[in-house]
């Protein structure tokens, strides 16, 4: 018997493979939250001085909490940001090592920020969840990789109000090329198409709506791909419960956060974690939201 038909026979190996795996990606994801804003903004600052035709004065990766000139996800190896001490293999052990090192670095005792752990948990979690609710199919592989870029777009944002290109994009493509193909998702290739283009002309006009009311942006063009990426994925049926579910969110986190941590009503707030999580509970539950409306508002 093969590996993949001993996951078919036994649910409690696939959930346990697959929170294992989302473990070992959430420790990899974390590198993504961390490096990705800070690989940006070196190369929006390089394309600046370069078009303005003037040599940048003090180059970014000066002031960067990691100074190396040749910065990617995969190189240098991952260090200590405050005393850049080289992590051993058995200091980055999802979860456990974060427990064995008593949050803290094993070099100069700088406490290790509980968001590590956090987003490893987090996408095991929901890497079986995933596994659970969708089996041993190739649709689960697909939607694995939907899930663990909705949790590099939810961090970053909240970190620094961006939602890169580099994910949303491969995002949306991903949706539409699953939706060409019988993976099951029951979304057909028109509505997926269809689910991308009214996705992103919706919150760009809204934008547009609320810019010329007020003179101000009520949204990045970040937000408009990452509808149409959600729209993508599960069709235009699913937009207006994922921008009710999201508004609803957002709203609720605005206002708790304002009472409850003093924060500054006219301070901006990133409205892509809400969109990512309404989009995760609609592609999980959304059959179940989808009859619950029906049976309850029209019967």
């Amino acid at each position: 018997m093969g590996p993949f038909q001993l996951l078919q026979q036994n649910s409690a190996n696939l959930i346990t493979v697959s929170f294992v795996l989302g473990l070992l990606v959430g420790s990899f994801l974390n590198v993504v939250i961390y490096r990705l804003p800070i690989m940006l903004q070196r190369n929006w600052r390089q394309q600046c001085f370069e078009f303005l035709e003037i040599q940048d004065p003090q180059p970014a990766e000066k002031n960067s909490p990691l100074p190396w000139k040749n910065l990617s996800l995969a190189e240098p190896a991952s260090h200590c940001p405050q005393c850049q001490h080289k992590i051993r293999a058995w200091e980055n052990i999802p979860l456990v090592s974060y427990v064995l090192l008593g949050g803290r670095c094993a070099s100069c005792k700088v406490r290790i920020p509980v968001r590590y752990p956090a987003v490893e948990l987090a996408t095991g979690f929901l890497s079986a969840l995933v596994a659970v609710n969708f089996g041993t199919t190739w649709l689960t592989l697909a939607l694995l990789l939907f899930v663990w870029a909705l949790i590099v777009l939810t961090m970053i944002d909240f970190g620094h109000q961006l939602l890169p290109d580099n994910v949303t994009l491969p995002l949306l493509w991903l949706g539409l090329a699953v939706n060409t193909q019988d993976f099951g998702t029951g979304v057909t290739t028109q509505e997926s198409v269809l689910g991308a283009a009214i996705g992103y002309l919706s919150l760009w006009s809204f934008y547009w709506v609320f810019k010329v009311a007020t003179g101000k942006d009520g949204m990045g063009y970040g937000d408009f791909k990452l509808l149409a990426a959600l729209g993508a994925w599960m069709g235009w049926q699913a937009l207006f419960p994922i921008v009710l579910l999201s508004s609803l969110a957002g709203v609720t986190y605005g206002i708790g956060s304002t009472l409850l941590m003093s924060r500054d009503k006219s301070a901006p707030m990133p409205f892509g974690p809400f969109l990512a999580g309404a989009g995760l509970i609609m592609m999980i539950w959304g059959h179940q939201i989808y009859t619950f409306s029906f049976t309850r508002f029209l019967l």
